[in-house]
């Protein structure tokens, strides 16, 4: 009798558990991928963005700059701080194409091709940052350049 009685109060608490269980319902999906950023590369992505700005104020390293930039657009497409990255590499390009700074045009691009490259990157910001601190400018910056680059139109 005690076996059975024993048998029946596990059955009802396993009942119970799984009833449970199932009211809590499933996880259909975890957060917004988008708004998911790793520590870690954040991290790392605004050291790079505090040297660039460092190379770009004060060295007036354009090509250094710019150079971190395209790391942290590689690497960390969804850093908090995008525009920044952006407007930064517009800048640095738009002074490249211009020979301003203390570094020498790259070897791999001309001027015209610095200037499409700043025209895409201000484009980027504009389009997709328009609450930026940095928007006006790059407004203004890109309507002398020519207006942004039209998606999927290559500039050379």
């Amino acid at each position: 009798m005690k076996k059975v009685l024993l048998i029946l109060m596990t059955l009802t608490l396993l009942g119970l558990a799984a009833q449970s269980s199932f009211a809590q319902g499933g996880v259909k999906t975890g957060p917004d991928p988008s708004l998911v950023r790793d520590a870690d590369l954040e991290k790392d992505s605004l050291h790079n963005l505090e040297v660039a700005w460092h190379y770009f104020k004060l060295k007036k390293a354009y090509i250094a700059a710019l150079k971190r930039c395209e790391e942290i657009d590689a690497g960390n497409p969804t850093f908090a701080k995008m525009d920044e990255v952006l407007y930064i590499a517009g800048q640095s390009s738009l002074r490249l194409a211009e020979n301003k700074g203390k570094q020498k045009l790259p070897k791999d691009k001309t001027p015209e091709q610095l200037r499409a490259d700043a025209r895409m990157y201000l484009g980027r910001l504009v389009v997709g940052f328009p609450e930026s601190s940095y928007f006006k400018k790059a407004e203004e910056d890109l309507r002398a350049l020519g207006g942004p680059i039209a998606e999927g139109s290559k500039q050379q």
